[in-house]
């Protein structure tokens, strides 16, 4: 998948753009895991072997080693069966967009070697919407099953299920489950934005809260967003409780003019008794007409008075409205990051609000999140090469899929595989596939990927030119 970049201004932050793109219509390409760079070409791409899979949460993180302390990138991701529109009836055990068995949590390091699978425990299954690394060597991350339970008093079916949502934290090395809370025993569910009646088209499943985003705070206090409630909770780690709530029927915080969001996405803290997160705004679930646009939005909040005003807010031009997903990243130079949910767009801000970069996703593609971040790749495997004649030369295409350190190629050609000289001394990579051509009748060739000094990274297989 290439997406199509309309603005690109001096000010971009800098490293890659992290998308797990799919589609509720006709994909244009592949499911799974994909790294961009600033023009919208493939860096790495990990495809998914089967349509029913997705990917989710796909980023660069820190892990961390309990021991030592040593800190190393890595990346991390959700995979696991989504629930489509299709099923949407009585015969699907989960409302659309929600999580089912199978699902699982994948860190891969800078070689692209996988270093650890998670799942979740006590019955749960993983959520595709978090997994966060910690400085403890942890891993916190969201968590969901359906739970019977009469719904009548609440509209719903008597055989019905309330979609049950949990935080858990596991520790990396031992795999022990070492935190866990629990929404349902926190929150009632009659405070949900979602009606129950819901249930009866979601196969009897109350998807009422919908928990999307886990944060973790300086002194260990976590924020977590319940789309389902419009509600962002902070809660203490010692005993789970909740010591505030902003949005939804039972806030504690009264807003200024235009901070209110609702069916909001990636809450998170910022410094100085801040908020970022993604405001759907959009669409009632009784299918009304929109009621706000999308944007990312900064809260300001004052914990003694108990108010949020607008510090900034990023809306699109023209307006977006996500139906659901979303993001907002606050990146280190000050710059803000929006991935435009169940739009197929994504955005970088100046702080004062001006526009640096915009891309699209092509067709109806989209990712839940997208996210920039600085990545250095180098492939544990080699880069792939394939010869064909074109005209009177022999042509090689080459590429070498994750790396972010190839800056050139080198060509070697000869009779046979033992026999190989340097055609081509230097050609200049020139984004995801090179096409190299050559005088060199081979009719075998070898190709070297070259770092900014000209020092050999790797080499691809010998091939060989069948005319």
């Amino acid at each position: 998948m290439r997406v199509a970049v309309s603005t690109h201004r001096s000010g971009t932050a800098a490293g890659q753009v992290f998308v797990a793109p799919y589609s509720e219509s006709a994909m244009v390409g592949q499911t799974g895991a994909l790294i961009l760079d600033g023009g919208g070409d493939p860096v790495w791409f990990r495809p998914l072997p089967s349509p029913g899979l997705q990917n989710a949460d796909f980023r660069v993180q820190t892990w961390y080693d309990p021991q030592t302390g040593a800190a190393q990138p890595v990346l991390t991701w959700w995979q696991g069966p989504i629930t489509p529109p299709a099923a949407a009836d009585r015969r699907s055990p989960s409302p659309v967009g929600t999580t089912g068995p199978g699902g699982c949590y994948y860190v891969f390091d800078s070689s692209y070697r996988l270093r650890q699978t998670v799942t979740a425990r006590n019955g749960f299954h993983a959520d595709r919407h978090e997994f966060l690394l910690t400085r403890r060597g942890t891993a916190l991350f969201l968590a969901s099953r359906a739970e019977p339970a009469d719904l009548r008093a609440y509209g719903g079916p008597a055989d019905g299920a309330i979609l049950n949502g949990e935080v858990q934290e596991v520790d990396l090395a031992t795999g022990d489950l070492v935190f866990s809370w629990n929404v349902r025993e926190h929150v009632d569910p009659a405070e949900s934005r979602v009606p129950a009646a819901q249930a009866w088209s979601t196969g009897g499943v109350w998807d009422a809260y919908h928990l999307n985003s886990i944060d973790e705070g300086p002194d260990g206090e976590l924020l977590i967003s319940s789309r389902n409630m419009s509600t962002v909770y902070a809660v203490g780690r010692a005993g789970g409780e909740i010591r505030w709530r902003l949005g939804g029927a039972q806030s504690d915080f009264s807003f200024g003019p235009q901070a209110s969001f609702s069916w909001q996405h990636d809450a998170r803290f910022r410094v100085g008794n801040r908020i970022g997160l993604f405001d759907n705004g959009c669409c009632e679930q009784s299918g009304g007409t929109p009621g706000q646009q999308s944007r990312g939005l900064v809260l300001q909040l004052d914990l003694d008075q108990r108010t949020a005003t607008v510090e900034r807010a990023y809306p699109h031009r023209p307006p977006v409205y996500a139906s659901s997903a979303g993001s907002l990243q606050g990146l280190p130079d000050g710059n803000e990051f929006v991935g435009w949910g169940q739009s197929q767009y994504y955005s970088e801000y100046a702080g004062d609000g001006r526009l640096l970069y915009e891309a699209r996703m092509p067709g109806e593609n989209v990712s839940d999140r997208v996210v920039r971040g600085e990545w250095v790749g180098t492939p544990y495997y080699p880069p792939a090469a394939a010869v064909r004649r074109v005209g009177g030369q022999s042509v090689v295409h080459v590429s070498w899929n994750g790396s972010t350190v190839t800056r050139a190629w080198q060509v070697l050609a000869g009779p046979d595989p033992e026999s190989l000289a340097v055609v081509v001394e230097h050609a200049m990579r020139s984004g995801f596939e090179t096409a190299v051509g050559t005088g060199s009748p081979g009719p075998y060739f070898q190709v070297r990927a070259l770092d900014a000094d000209r020092a050999v990274l790797s080499a691809s297989a010998v091939v060989r030119l069948d005319d």
